[in-house]
């Protein structure tokens, strides 16, 4: 096994969400989370713990003030901060916010974008000679959330199939103007793996959740020409896939309240197997782009991960690496509540963050754990540290979170 990929096999994530509430407010997780004054501090504080890649964002909503006119004194510093860290950075380019006078359906949107594209690529190819760029995060997700489900910005219903073309469209031509600046560029196409089962076994019951299910393969199939190939798709267009799982990511097609799939559950599909599934389809190096959960239950959620991709590793996936993300405890989008979901807290005045000391000890147990993978024989079944306990409770805790998150925002 070996990490060809990235400079190290766990990964950390900056939140960087600019995305505008229903409220009118706009999010700006890097300022809130003070990453933006002490990205250095914070580079330098996860290579401590063994992590030397990380995934951070850019803000467009910062960077574009006017149409056509750019400003990148807000993501000059954190360039600047990996650069002098030694840090390896995946830059999201959009990270569910874009320019207030932008309709985000317009032909105008992927225009902008691309041009701002161009302009990001040329700062960051001063900083790395080989950028790792996430173009469009979560291009499937963000299509149900503000597309179909009506609680993102835009806060669209019935327009998710447009919005996925609209996104993978805005995608496509951006990697293209990037590659013309730096043909260097490196594309990771980052979206949620699902498992989707049916209410009932009527055929059209089974039928309806395994067409949810499979769509979540149609924005990488798009991007790879493979559907909808008059949008521009080429099969050289995703050089890595990122998957994101948490623990609400398996439920019931249109099922009643408490639909999430809890792991004890025999409906529950195994993450080892939703990873093989994704890379034999499309034969990219993968990586869990994000993954965590909140409060006491963080170091057994990774140990679960990290027990799946082991497994997954082990039937021939070439996993390349886990992110914890968020890698930093942010406050709630919609009630600033203090979100213990990271491995490091709030910022002081003088950039210190205090450690999850529980969590810290799991991710240097899980290093270990892949060393010895690296450097013997060892099936994952051998490794120290990773007998699971029940998470069902935990996925009732998330899901009812997410429930008077989403409520709060109607």
């Amino acid at each position: 096994m070996s990490a060809s990929l990235f400079h190290s096999f766990f990964l950390g994530g900056l939140e960087c969400s600019t995305n505008r509430l229903r409220t009118g407010r706009r999010l700006d997780l890097v300022r809130a989370t003070r990453h933006d004054e002490f990205a250095a501090a914070d580079y330098r504080l996860l290579q401590s713990h063994g992590i030397l890649t990380a995934r951070d964002g850019f803000r467009w909503t910062l960077i574009e003030t006017s149409a056509g006119v750019y400003d990148f004194s807000s993501a000059a510093p954190m360039l600047k901060a990996a650069r002098d860290t030694g840090m390896q950075v995946i830059w999201d380019l959009w990270h569910y916010g874009w320019p207030d006078d932008i309709d985000i359906f317009s032909a105008a949107f992927v225009r902008r974008f691309v041009a701002f594209a161009r302009e990001a690529i040329k700062h960051i190819s001063d900083y790395a000679a080989v950028p790792l760029i996430s173009p469009v995060n979560e291009i499937s997700f963000f299509s149900w959330a503000g597309g179909d489900g009506g609680i993102f910005n835009p806060f669209a219903v019935g327009r998710g199939d447009e919005m996925k073309r609209q996104l993978v469209r805005a995608s496509i031509e951006a990697i293209r103007a990037m590659r013309d600046v730096n043909p260097a560029v490196r594309t990771f196409q980052i979206d949620p793996i699902i498992n989707v089962v049916p209410r009932s076994s009527r055929p059209d019951d089974v039928k309806a959740a395994e067409q949810y299910r499979c769509s979540q393969f149609q924005a990488w199939d798009m991007l790879l020409g493979r559907g909808e190939p008059s949008l521009g798709g080429r099969e050289d267009l995703i050089d890595a896939i990122g998957v994101n799982y948490y623990i609400h990511n398996q439920f019931v097609w249109r099922g009643s309240e408490g639909s999430l799939i809890v792991p004890s559950d025999p409906r529950y599909r195994h993450i080892s197997v939703m990873l093989q599934e994704v890379y034999e389809r499309y034969g990219r190096p993968i990586f869990i782009a994000e993954t965590g959960i909140e409060d006491d239950t963080r170091p057994a959620w990774l140990r679960y991960v990290c027990k799946e991709v082991f497994a997954a590793m082990a039937a021939g996936v070439p996993v390349e690496g886990v992110c914890l993300y968020p890698i930093v405890n942010h406050p709630g989008w919609d009630d600033d509540r203090h979100c213990y979901n990271g491995l490091f807290d709030y910022a002081d005045d003088r950039g210190v963050r205090e450690v999850f000391a529980p969590l810290a000890a799991e991710l240097a147990q899980q290093r270990d754990n892949v060393e010895v993978l690296r450097s013997t024989a060892a099936s994952a079944g051998e490794l120290e540290g990773l007998d699971t306990s029940a998470l069902d409770w935990a996925a009732h805790v998330m899901q009812e979170r997410t429930d008077g998150s989403r409520a709060a925002r109607d």
